[in-house]
């Protein structure tokens, strides 16, 4: 099938079996391997990308079901030279160690400062919760580092939500 996506604002036309994922047709057509297959079941976010602004797990998403949508990857993220804001906070807090899961942990975290609404962690669930730790850590909980980077993340991400 052909299909038509616009990957970090560029239009592709792509013949795609129906059955591959979305991130297989990124790294392997489209030679955009920030988006990295750790576990290919969707329990690690190291794929995670944004399909017209919301997360999503791209080794979960067939890639035939994503027609005429926007996504952006790790690598869509920054204006030209300037890095996107996430991407220098985690920088300047060191918030990886490895970097295998950095690009799935931007792509969410930029998806999660856009979002509204409670999560688990929120008290009051009829307030627009603040952006605490702790709300920060259950909103990004999806996505696994197995350095144990979690402090200089969540620290990163508050930073840019302040």
């Amino acid at each position: 099938m052909e299909i038509t996506l616009t990957v970090n604002g560029v239009d592709r036309a792509i013949d795609v079996d129906p059955r591959v994922s979305l991130l297989d047709v990124l790294r392997e057509r489209l030679g955009l391997t920030g988006s990295k297959k750790g576990c290919d079941h969707g329990q690690c976010g190291a794929c995670t990308v944004l399909i017209d602004g919301r997360r999503a797990l791209a080794c979960l998403a067939l890639a035939v079901a994503q027609e005429g949508r926007d996504v952006t990857t790790v690598e869509g993220l920054a204006g030209g030279e300037e890095l996107h804001p996430l991407q220098a906070a985690f920088i300047e807090h060191d918030a990886f160690q490895c970097g295998y899961c950095t690009p799935g942990q931007l792509c969410s975290a930029v998806g999660m400062l856009a979002e509204h609404g409670p999560s688990a962690a929120t008290e009051d669930l009829t307030a627009d919760p603040e952006l605490t730790a702790e709300e920060i850590r259950e909103r990004m909980s999806g996505n696994l580092c197995r350095c144990g980077a979690y402090p200089n993340i969540v620290t990163a991400i508050a930073e840019v939500a302040g």
